[in-house]
Order: structure tokens, then sequence, then C-alpha cells
């Protein structure tokens, strides 16, 4: 909808999600300035709601646009949504993952907005994913002349993936997630500065909790039969990368593109190659895909999550219970000691 034609519909428009955005504030008690003794934080999703909380604790309410259950790619927000992002005092997100959010901030955010992508540069979409050359491929991923001069077949890329494309899911490296809750507390503390010894002593605690699992994940991950994991949707390469491991995307970086028939049967012979035990899909995503290639290589179907939201049936898990339920799933699929 255009609503820039006339001053008069301009106007009209901006009436209804006025009111619209009132109805839904008032219908909700998570609104932005309800506590005036606490600083209001909008995260963009789960992850980032997880370390908010922790790092802000009983000083800071946290609402979060994506809620439990929806995929938080394809965030769409309502005018009351809007509305929490301008009032908010502060705005933690992921510029480039939703690109609601990314409009939203650009319109509304002003100087309130804690970018993580500025703590911490995202790893290129590629990076932690397998790399299945037989060592005819270049660096560049494309194909190149074999030995005898002729030109090698080029590999099915997973669908929707594009040169320069980079890789969201940083919270999946809990020591990656430990910096920037160590920033959060230092923006947290320069909104509120009374307080900013209290926020920066809950980071601490939190990344010795966090350096915890990840000492549990290097030595859970040493010993293993495989170090390949087939996945639905590239989201693992952060944690491939950091545990030695490799991942064999089904599709790119967002789940709902579909792969291709060619890029399904290269997925299917490496499962086999590497016999796979197990295809990995995820909670918001359908598993149709995995439960195809599972059934073509004798393989199983599991969960792996990559904790981009909660879902709507986990009553009391957090990022810590999530991210253990991973390391048990992947040490059963990977035949670890």
């Amino acid at each position: 909808m255009n609503i820039r034609s006339t001053p008069r519909v301009l106007a009209a428009a901006s009436s209804a999600l006025l009111a619209l955005g009132a109805v839904t504030a008032c219908s909700s008690d998570e609104v932005a300035g309800a506590d005036p003794q606490r600083v209001d934080v909008v995260a963009a999703f789960y992850p980032l709601q997880f370390v908010s909380e922790r790092v802000g604790g009983d000083a800071v309410t946290v609402v979060n646009l994506a809620k439990p259950g929806a995929e938080p790619h394809d965030l769409e927000l309502n005018p009351g949504q809007v509305g929490q992002v301008s009032e908010a005092e502060l705005v933690v997100y992921l510029k480039g993952f939703q690109p609601a959010v990314d409009e939203a901030v650009e319109q509304n955010g002003g100087d309130r907005v804690f970018d993580v992508t500025t703590v911490q540069p995202l790893l290129d979409a590629a990076a932690g994913g397998h790399d299945h050359d037989h060592g005819h491929e270049g660096e560049d991923g494309h194909s190149h002349e074999g030995e005898d001069g002729h030109e090698e077949e080029k590999k099915a890329e997973p669908a929707g993936e594009k040169d320069g494309a980079k890789d969201p899911h940083v919270w999946l490296d809990p020591t990656r997630l430990a910096t920037i809750a160590d920033k959060l507390a230092e923006r947290l503390g320069t909104a509120d500065p009374d307080r900013a010894a209290d926020y920066t002593a809950r980071a601490t605690t939190l990344r010795t909790e966090l350096e915890k699992l990840d000492a549990e994940f290097t030595q859970g991950l040493k010993t293993c039969q495989r170090r390949e994991i087939v996945v639905s949707h590239t989201a693992f390469g952060y944690l491939t990368e950091r545990y030695q491991l490799e991942q064999i995307g089904i599709s790119g970086l967002s789940p709902e593109n579909e792969p291709s028939p060619q890029r399904l049967a290269e997925v299917t012979e490496e499962a086999r190659e590497h016999k796979a035990t197990t295809i990995f899909f995820e909670t918001l995503v359908s598993p149709k895909v995995a439960e195809t290639i599972a059934k073509e290589v004798g393989a199983k179907t599991a969960v792996l999550d990559p904790i981009e939201g909660l879902s709507a049936d986990n009553t009391g898990g957090d990022y810590f219970s999530v991210m253990r339920s991973n390391l048990e799933t992947l040490r059963t699929a990977l035949g670890c000691s």
C-alpha cells in the first residue's frame, strides 16, 4: 500500500495507525514506559531477548518482537510493535536479519539502538560449511579445469545463497554471544549510568556460564566417528566453525527456499558417502525435505535447533537448555565417545 499519494490520505492513514497502535498497546502489559524504574528494551528475536534479560536483570523490561513458535526471518510488525520500537529506551537487533525490524529501526530507532553486528562481524554464508571438492574446486567455490583439461561440473549451491551473504546465527557460538553480552552491558550502562556496575557484573556471570557451555561442546564433540552434519538449512556455520564440524546444507540461509532437484541429489550422495545416520531439521520449519533425504539414505531425522526462537510448546526452556539438547543430539548422530 502506498500512503504517500496525498496529504489527506497520509493523515487518514496515520490516524488509523495511531488508533490501532493505541488499541494494541492497551491490550498488552508490555507497554514501553510501563515501569519508570526500569529500562525499556525491545529485542528483535529470542537470543537477543535472552541476553538482554540476563544482562539487564530486574533493571530492565524486555519485549520480544518475535513471538514463540513464529519464524523470525519473515517477521512483519504491527503498528503496536512499531510503536514499541519508537518508544523503547534501547532496541537490540541484528541488522540484515529481519527486514521489517531494520525498516522500523531506520525510521524510528534514532540513537537508541544496539546492533549486534557492530560487536561481532558476521561470517560469510559459506563459512563453516561443507567444501566437497575432491581437490578440484578453488577457494572461490567455483569449478576449475581438472587434470585432463576439461572443466569440472559445478556443484549446485544451496537454494537462496548469494555472493556476499552473511550468516546471522552468531549466537550459536557461545563465546561470541558472551562478547555481545559484554558490549550490551556497556550500552545499558550508558543508558542507565546509576546501574552500570550491575550490568557489567551480570554480563561477567553470563560469560562464565557461556564459557562453561563452550567447554562442554568442545569436550563432547572432541572424539566422534563423523564430523559432517546434514542440515535443513545452513544456519550452523558458527557452531561448525567453533567445534571443527562441517555442515552440508540442503537449502541456504533462508529455510523457506526450496532446494533444486540437483541439490537434493548431491546432498543425498554426500549423506551416503559420509554414512550419515541422521538428517537434521529444525523446530520452526517443515521436516518434509529432511525426511525425504533420510528415507533415501536409510537415516533417521532429528531436531537441531538454530534457536532463532523458542517453540510455542517449549515451557521453561531457554538458550542453555536448547544448546545442551543440541549437543546431546549431535553426540548421538556423530557417534561421539
